[in-house]
C-alpha cells in the first residue's frame, strides 16, 4: 500500500509503515548509519504530513517487527486494551497530538489510554511535536511505584545513587555511598554496576549495601546492576536481592543480544518477589534502555531508533517496573551526535514511556568522544524536571570512574530542587530529617563530626 504526500511539484512516497517513521523522525546520527533517515528536511516534512493524516487504527493493522517473527511484536499486540483505546480510536496520529496537548487532558485521562497505546503510536506523535510539546505532555503524567518509599509523586523527584568503583573495592563504593546520602541522594535506589560479573564479587557488594540500609534503617532499595541470570544465581545463593535489573530493547533480536528473554524475564520476577522483602510495595524490576541499541545489535530491522526505543517500553510494562531509566547518551555519538540530538531524544524517551504508563527516569549523560558538554546536560536535566521525570543519576562529581562517561552529580538534584521546589521521596525525606542531614524545610544541614552516617566505617568491618 505505501504513503504519499506532495511538496510542491514532488511527490514522495514511503513503502510501508516502517519507512514512514523513520523518515519522520528528527535528525539522528544513528538513523543516518542505519540508512533508514530522511534524505533531506523536505522530504522529512512530508513523511511528517503523511504520518499526521494516518489514523491511530492503522498501527493495530501493521506491525513494524512481523508478529511471526518477534516475541516483543506479540507481547505488543497480544496485551493491546481495545476498550482503553476506544477513546481515541476515531483519531489521526495529528489528531492525537492535539488531544495530548488540550487543556482538559489532564493525568486521569492519559493514565486511561495508556494501554490502548501501542509503543508504535506514541513513538509516532511524538515525531509531530516540538520539544516544548513533548516536556507539556509529559509533565501532566505522574506513574507512582513502590518498594521501600514511594516514587513518583508530583511535586517529588529521586536520585540514583550510583557509587561505582573501577575495583568494585567495597571501601570506594562506602565512601561515594556515604558522600551521596550525606546530599540527600539515594531514595530510587542505590544502584552500582559492578566492574566484573564474578558471583562472589556481586554478592559481596549486594551484602555491603544491605547492611549499610539496614544499619541505619534507610527507606531506600538497594541494586547490582547485573546481568539477570546473575541475580537469579545471587538468590540461589541467598544474597540480600532487592530488586532485579536488565538492560532491555524493543525487537526480540535485540534482547537476545543482551541474553536474555521474556521468560527469563519472568521467571527472575518470580523469584525476588518469592523474597518478599518490599515493606510498602512489590514493582523490584529496573529496566535501562538506549536508542541505538538495537542497530548496534544488527538487531535493528530497518527501523528507526526512536520507535524501537518505545518499543522496549511497551515490553517493559508488562513486568510492573519500579525504575525504566533511558541511559540517553551513553551509547556514544554514532547514535546521538551531539548535545542538540542527545537532548531531543531524552525528552522523546521520556515522553514515550510515561504515555505507555512507565515510570521514567533518565541519566542525563553523554561520552567524552561525544559533541556535548555539562552545559548541554544542564539544559536537559532542566527540562526533563519540568517534565516531571521520576528520577535522575547521582555520580560523584558527574564523572563516573568506571563505566568512564559524564553524567549529573549530587549536587545537580540540589540545584533542581531549588530551582523547582521538589522534594525527595517522601519515606526517605523523612528519613533524612530524622538522621540530621536535612532540617525540616528539607535544606541540607552542615555535617557534624558526631554525625551517625559517618560511622558507616563500623558497618564495613562486618562486609565480605
Amino acid at each position: 500500500m505505501g504513503f504519499r504526500h506532495d511538496v510542491g511539484q514532488r511527490r514522495y512516497r514511503f513503502d510501508d509503515l516502517r519507512c514512514l517513521l523513520a523518515k519522520a523522525s528528527p535528525p539522528r546520527s544513528g538513523d543516518l548509519l542505519a540508512g533508514v533517515a530522511a534524505q533531506s528536511e523536505e522530504e522529512r516534512v512530508a513523511a511528517r504530513w503523511a504520518l499526521a493524516e494516518l489514523p491511530l487504527a492503522h498501527f493495530l493493522d501493521e506491525a513494524i517487527v512481523p508478529y511471526e517473527e518477534d516475541e516483543v511484536t506479540r507481547l505488543i499486540i497480544d496485551h493491546h486494551d481495545a476498550a482503553a483505546f476506544a477513546e481515541i480510536a476515531h483519531l489521526t496520529v495529528g489528531e492525537f497530538r492535539e488531544w495530548l496537548l488540550a487543556d482538559d487532558t489532564d493525568g486521569a485521562r492519559l493514565a486511561a489510554i495508556a494501554d490502548g497505546l501501542t509503543p508504535e503510536m506514541a513513538a509516532a506523535v511524538s515525531k509531530l511535536m516540538r520539544n516544548q510539546d513533548l516536556v507539556l505532555a509529559a509533565s501532566k503524567r505522574r506513574v507512582v511505584t513502590r518498594f521501600r518509599n514511594t516514587l513518583g509523586l508530583a511535586g517529588r523527584l529521586a536520585v540514583r545513587l550510583q557509587p561505582n568503583h573501577p575495583t568494585d573495592d567495597v571501601r570506594g563504593v562506602a565512601a561515594a555511598i556515604l558522600d551521596g546520602l550525606m546530599y540527600g541522594c539515594g531514595d530510587a535506589v542505590i544502584g552500582i554496576n559492578p566492574a566484573g560479573d564474578g558471583l562472589a564479587a556481586i554478592v559481596d557488594l549486594l551484602h555491603l549495601t544491605d547492611e549499610i540500609r539496614t544499619r541505619f534503617d534507610i527507606p531506600t532499595q538497594t541494586c547490582v546492576l547485573t546481568h539477570v541470570t546473575n541475580t537469579l544465581r545471587a538468590i540461589e545463593a541467598g544474597a540480600p536481592v532487592d530488586l532485579v535489573f536488565q538492560s532491555i530493547g524493543g525487537t526480540e533480536a535485540t534482547n537476545r543480544s543482551f541474553g536474555v528473554d521474556l521468560a527469563i524475564l519472568a521467571e527472575a520476577q518470580a523469584a525476588a518477589l518469592a523474597l518478599g522483602r518490599g515493606s510498602v510495595g512489590d514493582n523490584l524490576m529496573y529496566f535501562e534502555t538506549g536508542q541505538g541499541s538495537a542497530l548496534s545489535a544488527d538487531a535493528h530491522h530497518g527501523a528507526d531508533q526512536q520507535t524501537l526505543e518505545a518499543r522496549a517500553y511497551g515490553m517493559a510494562r508488562r513486568f510492573d517496573p519500579l525504575l525504566v531509566n533511558t541511559v540517553v547518551g551513553f551509547i556514544g555519538p554514532e547514535y546521538l551526535y551531539d548535545g542538540r540530538e542527545i537532548t531531543r531524544a531524552g525528552l522523546e524517551d521520556h515522553f514515550c514511556g510515561k504515555l505507555l504508563g512507565l515510570p521514567m527516569g533518565c541519566d542525563v549523560c553523554y561520552t567524552n568522544h561525544a559533541e556535548a558538554d555539562q552545559n548541554d546536560m544542564d539544559n536537559l536535566l532542566t527540562l526533563l524536571a519540568a517534565a516531571g521525570v521520576n528520577f535522575v543519576m547521582g555520580v560523584p562529581g558527574a564523572d563516573d570512574i568506571m563505566l568512564n562517561y559524564q553524567s549529573t552529580s549530587f549536587h545537580d538534584a540540589l540545584y533542581l530542587r531549588r530551582l523547582f521546589g521538589l522534594d525527595r521521596a517522601p519515606e526517605f525525606d523523612d528519613w533524612l530529617e530524622r538522621i540530621g542531614i536535612t532540617d525540616a524545610g528539607g535544606r541540607l544541614l552542615p555535617p557534624t563530626p558526631s554525625h551517625p552516617l559517618l560511622g558507616m566505617a563500623d558497618a564495613l568491618e562486618r562486609a565480605p
